[in-house]
């Protein structure tokens, strides 16, 4: 049974908040721009590029290739790359910045503390981010309330960032559920990772992530091998939130 099948229940005011949606993202490519879509390829950012597309808005999309990444996931950036009516970015890290930290610390660092986790995301996620996202008022990313009890707050615009780097992120799909996505992905036939079909929810460098089990938490495949407290990655990270910046 494929992830359409397995997921796909749209909430009974679905529609409602398809139209909310599709209502923010009209009014960010006029009223923050200049904005970008970072897209991870995971099943909420292909709705959102789809509904980019499909609305015919002026937004580009950015992908990070951090070099550790599925080939399921290469393929789709592949696809993506191809049939995308909005440009579609790609930024990868520095290559000898990843040479030096793979020859000192092995290709296996992440699993030896968090410190070399974080270290490791810093230059293969948290540069090119930045990288991404000079110049930019605003970026739009694919987070929803339901992903985690970090998450469960998100808002449809966030704007607590803007004293630090001033810029806005926008969460459209921030009070989408799980079932609201995969309706969207099988109603508009949106390619998409095919590892979602492998019981992974949550799909990020391969080495980081693993299927998760019946029961277990939406993210308990990202860094598995770490505290919950710690699992994120540096990107999406509140500045109280100090233990897993």
């Amino acid at each position: 049974m494929g992830a359409i099948d397995l997921h796909a229940r749209p909430s009974k005011d679905f529609e409602a908040r398809l139209a909310e949606t599709q209502k923010l993202l009209i009014r960010a490519a006029s009223e923050f721009a200049p904005l970008k879509q970072a897209s991870s390829l995971g099943a909420e950012d292909v709705v959102i590029t789809h509904l980019i597309n499909s609305l015919e808005l002026d937004i580009p999309v950015f992908v990070l290739e951090t070099g550790a990444l599925h080939q399921e996931t290469l393929d789709l950036l592949d696809r993506t790359l191809a049939h995308s009516r909005a440009p579609v970015e790609v930024y990868r890290p520095v290559q000898e910045s990843v040479v030096h930290f793979v020859g000192r610390e092995g290709k296996d660092a992440m699993y030896r503390s968090i410190a070399l986790r974080k270290d490791c995301c810093a230059i293969r996620k948290l540069e090119p981010l930045e990288r991404a996202l000079t110049g930019q008022k605003a970026w739009i990313t694919g987070l929803r309330k339901e992903q985690s009890a970090a998450r469960a707050d998100v808002p449809l615009v966030d704007e607590s960032d803007v004293p630090k780097n001033g810029r806005i992120k926008l969460n459209p799909l921030a009070n989408w559920t799980w079932g609201d996505v995969w309706h969207y992905i099988g109603a508009n036939e949106v390619d998409y990772n095919p590892l979602h079909d492998q019981f992974f929810p949550s799909i990020g460098c391969a080495p980081c992530t693993r299927a998760i089990s019946l029961g277990e938490d939406f993210r308990a495949g990202r860094w598995w091998w770490e505290d919950e407290a710690a699992k994120e990655c540096g990107l999406h990270v509140k500045k109280e939130e100090k233990v897993a910046a």
